[in-house]
């Protein structure tokens, strides 16, 4: 089925139940609450290096991963998770195109902007459960009933690249954490200023200093002296060697590059970066400030997952066990077990038998 070919295909189960006038006015308010747009966009994120390094680390290993089916059994005290086979989508969502470029590209959406949107592209005939799906991108999509980029509930009314959707076909997504874009805007416009200055000093060709007049020479105006700086500034361009006559001095000034550079100031902006990102610092190549690293590939696995991959992968999960997607009493998981191994997976980060091994800072 294509996208947009019929206005009202067959829908699963009811129609949405319209909120209440008294509920209405209350979701209204919810939005006002926690109005914001960003003023950032992902493209201009992804530039920075720390922001790209853990969004790929986090989308890797979430878009690697099988969904597997499971059912519920009572076993006389508890229940049991039962493997059950999977259904045709759980292997290639979107028939155009891998899992991985799927689940990838969702959970970048879930990174960026907290939420994600897919499109059901074909439905069975005899259960009328989606048999594909389709990412949207969510730069293109528009809520029509939020006043701002963080939603605060599923929305009832989307739009994509202007063309309204229809609800009963779409899958929404919502991270339980923010988007990235909007709790971090101000660390980033803070990084995008200091890599302003260094790409400044880097591109600047000569050392940095001043020309200075020699005691008893002829005072110059303020005009002739920025001819002659900028004369000086493009001989020096072109040649290494500068000619200035008895008249003129050239003064260094005694910087260290390192703070010209800002080295310190970004140095600690990573760090900050990686916090934001919710991935542990030395996985980003950011100072831990003691030196202390992780050489075991499983320790650091762990931390990625528990750490910044576990949220996105939990979102997934549970929305598409939702009853609009499987049967009651099914459910499906992003399976992380066959990337950590299970014995593993049941201690927590703390309870790790591996120890952190410390090297000189």
């Amino acid at each position: 089925m294509a996208l947009f070919a019929r206005k009202n295909p067959p829908a699963f189960g009811a129609e949405p139940v319209r909120a209440a006038a008294g509920a209405a006015a209350q979701t209204s308010l919810i939005n006002q609450t926690i109005g914001f747009t960003s003023f950032w966009d992902r493209n201009q994120a992804i530039q920075n290096a720390t922001i790209s390094r853990a969004r790929d680390l986090i989308v890797s290993m979430v878009s690697g991963l099988p969904i597997n089916q499971y059912g519920l059994q009572w076993v006389g005290e508890e229940y049991e998770e039962v493997p059950l086979p999977g259904e045709t989508w759980m292997s290639r969502p979107d028939p155009n195109v891998t899992r991985q470029f799927l689940l990838a590209w969702t959970t970048d959406d879930l990174y960026f902007h907290g939420k994600a949107v897919w499109y059901v592209t074909s439905r069975s005939k005899t259960t009328n459960f989606p048999l594909s799906f389709q990412w949207l991108p969510m730069n293109d999509i528009q809520a029509l009933d939020m006043s701002s980029d963080i939603w605060p509930r599923s929305s009832n009314q989307l739009t994509y690249n202007g063309i309204e959707l229809d609800m009963n076909n779409v899958v929404q997504f919502l991270s339980p954490i923010q988007g990235l874009l909007y709790a971090g805007w101000r660390e980033l416009e803070i990084a995008n200023r200091l890599d302003t200055a260094a790409m400044r000093f880097a591109t600047n060709e000569i050392t940095a200093g001043y020309l200075q007049q020699t005691a008893g020479s002829e005072p110059m105006e303020a005009e002739d002296l920025a001819d002659l700086a900028a004369a000086w500034s493009s001989a020096r361009r072109r040649n290494a060697i500068g000619a200035l006559n008895s008249a003129v001095e050239w003064k260094e000034f005694s910087s260290d590059p390192s703070k010209l550079q800002l080295v310190e100031a970004r140095r600690h902006t990573m760090s900050t970066l990686a916090n934001l990102a919710n991935v542990p610092q030395y996985l980003v190549g950011a100072d831990t400030g003691s030196g202390m690293t992780y050489q075991n590939a499983v320790e650091s696995q762990k931390q990625l997952y528990y750490y910044g991959a576990k949220p996105y992968i939990d979102c997934l999960s549970q929305r598409l066990s939702m009853d609009d997607i499987l049967p009651r009493g099914r459910f499906c998981r992003v399976d992380v077990s066959e990337f950590i191994r299970e014995p593993e997976m049941e201690m927590g980060p703390e309870e790790s038998e591996s120890e952190p091994t410390r090297e000189p800072a």
